[in-house]
């Protein structure tokens, strides 16, 4: 059993939406394929998996680092003790080999998608959908039927007024969301409130709002907006300051009573242990941590992570990984995490779940294909599938 390719390409987003401080007008991701010599259905069983979206394609250290050492090693050195599949930890221990501590994103996004197309591999050879198999590793075989869901919207564009802002949101609500987020920091704070206020005037009983500042803010406006946000009573005020600003968020925390997220800015274990160490989010606040894990090293050094949180008091709950499509989902619904997050037809073919999936009171049920589930998407596993097939 062996790893016999591992190819990489650059696809745009093709998107023109716009949040506080980025638009995603020149955005590209890297797919990634790992292609086996394991044959189920006479074909060879491919891995897959892309780095999410908010950053660039990465190809250019998967190509000169990463992908050489794992095709140099051992082919046996990458195996589980029984030598029935393939050991993620293992590959993930090479591609780290020679690597300087520290300035983790220059590399955890290239070694984290690389390594979630393993663990893609890997399910498909045990015949297993992820968030299955990953629950019988990681969560005690506790395997999730179904997951609770958020929808991310509420984006800037050219020309986008405030009733295309509530037809947007009523769109996610009527499809079966129950919680929606909007973007803040595009425009000044007294517009921005009033589009929040429009939001709130058409929520039904029970349904949840959360806001997203994509770290716009110094201490002025952070402090400005966290006082115009305060009455709204939000599920959570996202992202209010620059990700590594660890006191700027206490001060933040100190003054805001309602919860905060972050995190997905974060690329390490330490980082987060910085974050729940000195930014002042508190797990009985309800405040909410969102890793991105194949931009954070992948599932192995997320499980760590999350074993991290949990000496510092942080419950699975409060975790809701970035990323809004089917390796996020398999993430919340394998570890048992506190929900998953839903681009719906923003990101080209990158947003959004299976063809098939579908929203019911806030919760979506889970498929059992094997692996992550990317062949439930036919636009995207067309690009997938064409690494391989050319």
């Amino acid at each position: 059993m062996r790893i016999v390719d591992i190819r990489e390409t650059a696809v745009p987003l093709n998107s023109t939406l716009a949040n506080s401080s980025i638009d995603f007008s020149e955005m590209t991701t890297s797919v990634v394929a790992v292609i086996t010599d394991v044959k189920r259905s006479g074909k060879p069983v491919c891995g897959f998996a892309f780095n999410s979206t908010g950053r660039y394609a990465c190809g250019a250290q998967m190509r000169a680092r990463f992908i050489p050492r794992i095709l140099k090693a051992p082919p046996d050195s990458l195996l589980d003790d029984a030598g029935n599949n393939f050991a993620p930890e293992k590959i993930l221990a090479v591609m780290l080999q020679n690597e300087k501590s520290g300035g983790h994103s220059e590399r955890s996004v290239g070694i984290g998608t690389i390594e979630v197309a393993v663990w893609d591999a890997v399910a498909k050879i045990a015949d297993k959908p992820l968030h299955r198999l990953l629950a019988e590793r990681f969560n005690g075989g506790k395997i999730a039927a179904k997951v609770f869901c958020y929808v991310g919207g509420g984006w800037y564009a050219p020309g986008k007024t405030t009733k295309d802002l509530q037809d947007e949101m009523r769109r996610h609500l009527n499809a079966g969301y129950t919680m929606v987020k909007m973007k803040v920091g595009g425009m000044p704070l007294a517009d921005d409130l009033a589009r929040v206020e429009t939001v709130k005037s058409i929520l039904p009983a029970g349904a949840l709002l959360a806001v997203d500042a994509n770290s716009k803010f110094d201490r002025a406006a952070a402090l400005s907006y966290a006082r115009g946000l305060e009455p709204f009573a939000l599920r959570w005020f996202e992202e209010p300051c620059d990700p590594l600003d660890f006191a700027l968020l206490a001060e933040i925390a100190g003054v805001y009573g309602p919860p905060l997220s972050t995190g997905e800015n974060l690329f390490s274990t330490q980082d987060v242990e910085n974050l729940v160490r000195f930014g002042g989010l508190k797990p009985e606040r309800n405040d909410v941590i969102q890793i991105d894990p194949p931009q954070a090293y992948g599932i192995g050094q997320y499980a760590r992570t999350l074993e991290m949180l949990k000496r510092h008091g942080w419950p699975r709950r409060c975790m809701f990984p970035h990323g809004g499509n089917q390796m996020s989902l398999a993430i919340a619904a394998g570890f048992g995490l506190g929900g998953a997050e839903s681009y719906p037809g923003v990101f080209g073919d990158f947003g959004g779940f299976a063809d098939d999936a579908r929203i019911e009171d806030g919760f979506i049920s889970l498929s059992d294909r094997p692996g992550i589930g990317f062949e439930g998407q036919a636009r995207l596993n067309k690009i997938m599938r064409e690494l391989v097939d050319n």
